[in-house]
């Protein structure tokens, strides 16, 4: 994950002034929070961790259809042995 410099806000400043944060996360969907000057916190938008949910769905039913396909020989026999 690379991480934009100018979204990086430090803590004290993050509970001083969260809006700030919420302002950075609005116009690049994430902002970092640092600890000690040690990225520590991560702040994402919603809708951002929704879409990256569903990114990992579709990468889940690749990996299952690329297993069936090579293995399609195997699961036909298992599958004749079970009737």
């Amino acid at each position: 994950m690379t991480i934009d410099t100018s979204t990086m806000v430090s803590i004290t400043e993050a509970n001083q002034n969260f809006s700030k944060v919420a302002r950075l996360v609005d116009e690049h969907g994430t902002a970092v929070i640092l600890k000690n000057n040690v990225p520590r916190y991560l702040v994402i938008d919603f809708s951002k961790v929704e879409s990256e949910c569903e990114a990992a769905d579709e990468d889940v039913l690749n990996i299952s259809k690329r297993l069936l396909a090579k293995n399609k020989e195997a699961y036909e026999v298992l599958a004749r042995s079970s009737d």
